[in-house]
């Protein structure tokens, strides 16, 4: 079955001295990026979109892992292999959205991503296929421990502008616990108490709170704080 396929691949017809198609690269290109992509699906959709039900991470993160596979497969064949990888992980280690920075959880599966994308497009024929699908594995088992097993509950938060400023005192907690969860349909676990403004009678609270107990709609905060606010 190999003598043949490299047999097709001799006999491929070229095109500005390019090859049509060159059946060994090609099949092998198909094989691992399905691989890759049935890794990525199973840590994006399978273990943090439940936990989460961020559609718009999950979006990115597989076109992400997606694009930084094929861009290192193909770009492998001129040798920038190790110091390009390193690049890459440079470049999106530094990614912020203009608007809103990347949550901390989010960035870790996203830096997962561009890793196992990277290993899976760059790894050699050093590299046996049984020790490629053990680091794989292996990621995703240990995610798949953090969050199904260890980490059963994960604690999000969440910033708003309250102006009920006279709930703020430490005589008044409870009442502003309740008013808090019954504006914002939230459990809430506790609760920080940031800037004061007198001024405009209003305070920025952080609220924490279990996902598990509430469903959370999805963006990042109730209020963003402006530029001129801070």
């Amino acid at each position: 079955m190999t003598l043949n396929l490299i047999t097709l691949a001799a006999k491929s017809p070229e095109i500005f001295g390019i090859n049509l198609i060159d059946s060994v690269d090609f099949l092998e290109l198909v094989t691992r990026f399905s691989f890759n992509l049935l890794v990525t699906v199973i840590l994006v959709r399978y273990l943090y979109y439940p936990v989460t039900q961020r559609k718009d991470y999950l979006f990115t993160n597989i076109l992400i892992g997606s694009s930084v596979f094929l861009l290192c497969f193909l770009l492998d064949n001129v040798k920038l292999q190790l110091g390009f990888a390193l690049g890459l992980f440079a470049v999106f280690g530094i990614i912020r959205y203009r608007t809103n920075p990347i949550p901390i959880k989010e960035m870790t599966y996203l830096f997962i991503i561009i890793g196992i994308s990277v290993i899976n497009a760059l790894a050699n024929k050093k590299v046996s296929y049984a020790e490629l699908v053990f680091t794989n594995l292996v990621i995703v088992l240990i995610t798949f421990l953090l969050e199904k097993v260890f980490l059963l509950k994960h604690e999000s938060s969440k910033t708003i502008l309250y102006e009920k400023i006279n709930l703020i005192r430490p005589d008044k907690r409870e009442e502003l616990l309740k008013d808090l969860e019954e504006r914002t349909g939230i459990t809430i676990r506790r609760i920080e108490i940031g800037r004061i403004d007198f001024l405009r009678d209003t305070a920025r609270i952080k609220i924490f709170y279990y996902e598990a107990d509430n469903h959370i709609p999805e963006y990042d905060d109730f209020y963003t704080p402006d530029e001129d606010d801070e």
